[in-house]
């Protein structure tokens, strides 16, 4: 079951906040972990039995770590992280080394493993570095074992956030678990977000998704230059509203059940450095690398190549983290490589003294090559559309025009997209909120807000009842 579809709008959600509001305050978690349940089942049957396990033998691990002398202590989170670590290398990774290992074999031995073929977890990633994020707060003792198996099992199965994030840490989130107050404006505010959240998913990623799936199934040497870079400008685009959509839908759903969950996306394609992207990209995903790798790593304390050591560790995981193939390690590794510059004296005050908009356009341009690693099915195609995106390869000598491929309706949302995710919209709320303001019309204000809620609601249902077909891209890491 995915958010943007009719079943969970109109069916999934409304019965389980009915039936969250009307159980008892302290039956309420008990509620979102049976509708947790009954959300992964829907689209993971046999995997439920791994998340079972998993949150049990962890609950207790967690219990043993708080109990434990500091020897004994420090033996059990090397072996539960280990252990966890084990697992997601288990059912993400196994294909992945079994092919590499059988391309060695098949080139010196013709000998090969046979392929076990295994299947990857809905939510995987996301619900180990949640579980990891809990044994090391319990370990650190910045956090308390949580004595409640209900409470435990909600923090690792909530399922707002449960197949992509936002990735939760266990210390802010502790207290939540206990006891949650919900006000009116939670719930405002909460349909609001995920309403916000439905339209960037299905009226802007998914049309502009479908021109980029379009010109990536096309082979690039059939593909003029300007086809080339549209492809990769659309899956920028895609790629952002989609996941910025997501988790607004999910920090949105939170809210109506009084959680709190933490931003993950703020304006990332207005960063003026690398370093400035990945604190507005994937919010979460890079504090919890910072917080559980980077810095017990030695962080930025051991002078410059340790420095320099510890970003590409992190990215070159952070791209492993994101799927068992080489283009996501060199995408990391690109990323890696980007930090490292950004980090020598010259290119730093370089950078600092260049204008916003030029800061901007090497943020951009450096992503969107990163991006073409990203989204392609292999090396070797990436590689192949880089090259004709900067020239070093000839494309298509003739195509047929840009309006056979995109409707104009279509270019005029790819252009307003690329608009919107700049800063705009806070900017013009900002500009409604003063009017409201000076002129005292509050009323009339939430009237028009209520009714652009509802409009874009009922525009998104009626998408939806053409193509329930809507996977977010997160959803296969």
């Amino acid at each position: 079951m995915v958010f943007s579809n009719l079943t969970f709008v109109c069916l999934f959600l409304p019965i389980v906040l009915a039936a969250y509001f009307t159980a008892p305050q302290a039956a309420r978690n008990l509620v979102l972990v049976a509708a947790s349940v009954v959300f992964y089942v829907w689209g993971g049957r046999i995997a439920i039995v791994l998340i079972a396990v998993s949150v049990s033998a962890n609950f207790a691990l967690g219990q043993a770590i708080a109990r434990a002398e500091p020897v004994r202590r420090h033996r059990l989170i090397g072996w539960s992280v280990a252990g966890n670590l084990l697992v997601l290398i288990v059912f993400k990774y196994t294909n992945f080394i079994i092919d590499n290992i059988n391309s060695v074999l098949d080139t010196f031995w013709s000998v090969r493993i046979p392929d076990p073929e295994m299947p990857l977890p809905l939510g995987i990633s996301f619900f180990t570095f949640h579980i990891i994020s809990y044994l090391v707060d319990v370990y650190r003792g910045v956090a308390q074992a949580q004595r409640s198996a209900v409470a435990f099992t909600l923090y690792i199965i909530n399922f707002p956030q449960l197949i992509a994030g936002p990735i939760i840490r266990y210390r802010p989130i502790a207290p939540q678990l206990g006891e949650r107050v919900v006000s009116f404006d939670d719930i405002d505010t909460g349909v609001a977000r995920f309403a916000a959240g439905l339209a960037k998913k299905l009226l802007i990623a998914n049309p502009i998704g479908a021109v980029g799936d379009h010109l990536f199934a096309t082979a690039p040497s059939d593909l003029p230059i300007w086809a080339v870079w549209l492809a990769v400008v659309c899956f920028s685009l895609q790629i952002y509203f989609d996941f910025s959509g997501y988790s607004d839908m999910a920090i949105g759903m939170a809210r109506m059940f009084g959680f709190r969950f933490p931003e993950n996306f703020n304006y990332p394609y207005s960063a003026t450095s690398i370093k400035d992207f990945w604190r507005r990209w994937h919010m979460t995903l890079s504090a919890w690398f910072r917080d559980y790798v980077y810095v017990p790593l030695g962080g930025s304390r051991a002078g410059t190549w340790t420095t320099t050591r510890n970003l590409w560790i992190v990215f070159l995981l952070c791209g492993a983290w994101h799927g068992a193939s080489w283009n996501f390690v060199v995408w990391g590794a690109w990323h890696g490589l980007f930090l490292s510059i950004e980090r020598l004296r010259v290119i730093e005050r370089t950078l600092l003294s260049a204008p916003r908009l030029l800061q901007n356009a090497y943020v951009l341009l450096t992503v969107m090559v990163g991006w073409v690693f990203f989204r392609s099915p292999t090396l070797e195609l990436a590689l192949d559309m880089l090259s004709r995106m900067f020239g070093l390869q000839a494309g298509a000598a003739t195509m047929l025009p840009v309006s056979s491929h995109v409707a104009p309706p279509t270019m005029l949302l790819i252009a307003l997209a690329a608009l919107f995710s700049f800063p705009i919209w806070p900017q013009l709320r900002e500009f409604a909120r003063k009017i409201v303001v000076t002129s005292g019309e509050q009323v009339a204000y939430d009237i028009t807000r209520a009714v652009f809620i509802g409009a874009i609601t009922v525009l998104c249902l009626a998408t939806m009842t053409i193509d329930q077909n809507n996977p977010f891209i997160y959803f296969r890491f």
